[in-house]
């Protein structure tokens, strides 16, 4: 079988499809707490060029970054779907709730056709938190999936902490064999936000079939990384 060719622009130019990047990231007053937040801008800067590796490994996808955060309600940081070659990151800061739902019902209104493509890759969401939902959760997460993008999407979730809802966050992947990724402490969080958002890219941009979700299931089970010295951990 000879493999699919991409559609010219004209000019001769490859048209891509574009594969939609969304960071849901917990900025509640909780991530103030043994410097989460500022653990958490690094690991998003940090993991920038991860993902513009990511894209460069991947050349008939556009990879176009966006970001949600959520404490009392919830709000975009990046709004404009974003080339990732160009993209720069302003620190979040952290106060309020746990808006979780208004954060997938902000994803949902987003994965609507239109705004997003028709022709597209499936989108890759990562959902980053220290905590429990304290809004509406199952109701933006129906929201969420009534989209056909936001069914399809390919959604990974990280647990900063122990004292995070992990079955929300189950909830949130919608698939048995995958667990949330932990994060225990700064260097774990870097880890698990790279490995993330490039794996996510990395699947996203290929049809998986049954093996290979599993294989990818199987990776992440053993991305977790090892404890850290006593009084560093969250």
């Amino acid at each position: 079988m000879t493999e699919p060719t991409l559609a010219k622009r004209p000019g001769g130019e490859m048209a891509r499809r574009e594969l939609h990047f969304l960071w849901l990231l917990d900025t509640s007053g909780s991530m103030n707490v043994d410097g989460k937040i500022q653990a958490l801008n690094v690991a998003i800067q940090e993991t920038i060029p991860q993902l513009q590796s990511a894209a460069r490994d991947n050349p008939n996808v556009e990879v176009l970054v966006r970001a949600i955060t959520f404490s009392s309600g919830a709000r975009w940081h990046l709004e404009r779907p974003t080339p990732v070659a160009s993209l720069r990151w302003a620190n979040v800061a952290a106060q309020g709730h746990t808006d979780m739902g208004a954060a997938l019902r902000l994803a949902a209104a987003a994965l609507k056709v239109p705004p997003m493509p028709e022709r597209a890759v499936s989108p890759v969401l990562v959902l980053v938190t220290d905590g429990h939902h304290t809004d509406d959760f199952e109701g933006g997460l129906a929201a969420l999936m009534a989209e056909r993008w936001g069914r399809e999407a390919v959604r990974m979730a990280i647990a900063i902490g122990r004292d995070v809802s992990t079955q929300a966050l189950r909830r949130f992947i919608g698939d048995d064999t995958l667990e949330p990724l932990q994060a225990n402490h700064p260097e774990a969080l870097l880890q698990q936000i790279r490995w993330a958002s490039r794996s996510g890219v990395e699947s996203a941009s290929q049809i998986l079939d049954a093996t290979q979700r599993q294989r990818l299931a199987q990776a992440q089970r053993a991305s977790q990384v090892p404890a850290v010295k006593d009084g560093d951990e969250w």
